[in-house]
């Protein structure tokens, strides 16, 4: 190979990576974004990490001069890559521009070394993984779930140290002092960097493939188990102490302890398994920490052919990033809808009562762009009506969430969820009924989204529809509408449910006004 010929193999390479940076800006922004968070903190690290396994990997691979046939699979994918971009940048969702990035680093392994040799590169790519940050749906379900278990297991704990203790959904309370859900979900955010570095350990570990899966399998149970024994620590301090000594303790326990613990206990279990098998006396000799030559691997992108493969797609890289800079950003339509304060005070037979504020912390996360919270009553009822409306302007930038995900966060069980249909009169459309229920107390709930003038039951469904809108006509606005009313002590629950009815015939006519698109 000439070094004219190498040299062009590297400048088509750079000019396809200057291409890809600009192409895929909006979802390098979102990283950056995400990086900013303590949950996402670690995501900086991942790329480093990633490129170390790559060129450890790359060492087991010896250079071959010869002509590489199996190029076109890697073009195949960036042409996937760049489809799955394009779809993140055209419907205004920056994830999706992420995601494909690393896709687009699969195509260029591919296009670089062929699929015969490039696709056993595969565990750095995958690695890359650990960078991103979870759809936001997604993340708040996956993340209340995991904070109720490690309240329950930590309330467990408390139990049997005879510790007195009353669980409340998330909120925890040792009777001078209540640990709430951001307290006990903090040590919840190392578990992104945990599940990376059990990643990169099962992949550095020399024992058979069912100890690298144990390794990597164990990051969540270790994680949660480590923030149950967090929590119950703070509770045996409080009961013992008191409440001056918990800030300390909570804010050193934020830290890198948690982390540290939990690694040292992933640590303990590759000793365990390694002791199994007895062919490593020692667990340094059972992990692959050979770091020489790194160097010398990194320097091979000198012998980069300028292939057609890497030639047509740097050309197509390039062109879409200066056809992506040259055509106008289309400019979001305005919704057409009034505010919720003009929500008016009296529907029907049901009087509006005044709008309540949420809390701060709750406020925050639902993220909404004008929200409506009332109570509904009439005097021939036994019970109120409570009224919840939120809409965003673009749900992209926050996200609707359910009461499924909200509702045992407070302490309320569902006992019961269904999809069922909901009839004005004229029309019907689905949506969720919910019994759910704190001890002795039970109530009824119907929600449902409100997408652009279709209602649904389904969060995934009002995701798609999003999706289409933002295709087909710009609009990112959604909304939820939420109903609830309490079954009383010796009613059934068919008479409370005809109050939640009424309360939906009396109110569903005004939506159209202040959720637009109805």
């Amino acid at each position: 190979m000439t070094d004219v010929t190498s040299s062009e193999g590297v400048f088509w390479l750079l000019l396809m990576t200057l291409g890809a940076a600009a192409f895929f800006w909006d979802g390098i922004l979102e990283l950056i974004d995400a990086w900013k968070l303590p949950e996402y903190s670690h995501g900086p690290l991942i790329p480093i990490l990633s490129a170390l396994l790559f060129l450890r990997q790359l060492k087991g691979v010896n250079i071959d001069h010869g002509p590489v046939p199996d190029r076109w699979p890697g073009f195949v994918l960036l042409i996937l890559a760049l489809m799955l971009g394009m779809m993140g940048r055209l419907i205004g969702i920056r994830d999706f521009v992420a995601y494909a990035l690393i896709l687009w680093v699969g195509a260029v392994l591919l296009i670089s070394f062929g699929w015969r040799r490039g696709k056993q590169f595969w565990p750095p790519v995958l690695h890359l993984v650990y960078m991103l940050p979870l759809i936001g749906a997604l993340y708040y379900g996956v993340s209340t779930w995991l904070q109720l278990i490690s309240s329950k297991l930590g309330v467990y704990f408390l139990d049997i140290l005879r510790v007195p203790v009353f669980l409340d959904g998330n909120i925890i309370d040792l009777g001078v002092y209540r640990l709430h859900v951001a307290e006990a979900c903090s040590g919840l955010r190392y578990l992104f960097p945990i599940l990376s570095f059990s990643y990169i350990f099962a992949v550095l570990y020399k024992g058979p493939t069912w100890h690298k899966a144990v390794l990597l399998l164990s990051a969540v149970p270790i994680t949660i188990v480590m923030n149950s024994i967090r929590i119950a620590a703070a509770g045996l301090i409080v009961n013992f102490y008191g409440i001056g000594y918990i800030e300390g303790f909570s804010h050193f326990f934020e830290g890198w302890v948690i982390f540290i613990c939990c690694i040292t206990v992933l640590f303990a279990i590759a000793w365990i398994l390694m002791r199994l098998r007895n062919e490593y006396s020692n667990l340094t000799e059972a992990l692959d920490l050979e770091t020489e030559g790194l160097w010398t691997q990194a320097k091979r992108i000198r012998l980069v052919t300028p292939s057609i493969a890497l030639i047509s797609g740097t050309i197509l890289v390039v062109s879409l990033s200066v056809f992506w800079q040259i055509i106008p950003e289309r400019e979001a339509p305005t919704a057409n809808r009034y505010p919720f304060a003009l929500f008016p005070k009296r529907v029907d037979a049901w009087q509006v009562g005044r709008s309540r504020a949420l809390e701060p912390e709750v406020e925050r996360i639902l993220a909404a762009d004008d929200y409506l919270q009332v109570t509904l009553s009439r005097p021939d009822t036994v019970a109120p009506v409570d009224l919840f409306m939120a809409w965003y302007k673009d749900q992209h930038t926050g996200g609707v969430h359910s009461p499924e995900v909200c509702l045992p966060g407070a302490g309320w069980e569902i006992a019961w969820l269904e999809r069922i249909e909901l009839s004005n009169g004229t029309a019907s459309f689905p949506a969720n009924r919910a019994v759910i229920q704190k001890g002795l107390d039970r109530m009824l709930v119907y929600y449902w989204y409100e997408q652009q003038g279709t209602r649904v039951a389904s969060g995934f469904t009002a995701r798609l529809l999003l999706t289409l809108g933002k295709i087909t006509n710009g609009r990112t606005d959604s909304a939820i509408v939420r109903l609830i009313t309490p079954i009383m002590q010796g009613e059934s629950e068919a008479a409370a449910e005809e109050r939640l009815l009424d309360s939906f015939r009396a109110t569903e006519g005004q939506l159209k006004r202040f959720v637009s698109g109805i």
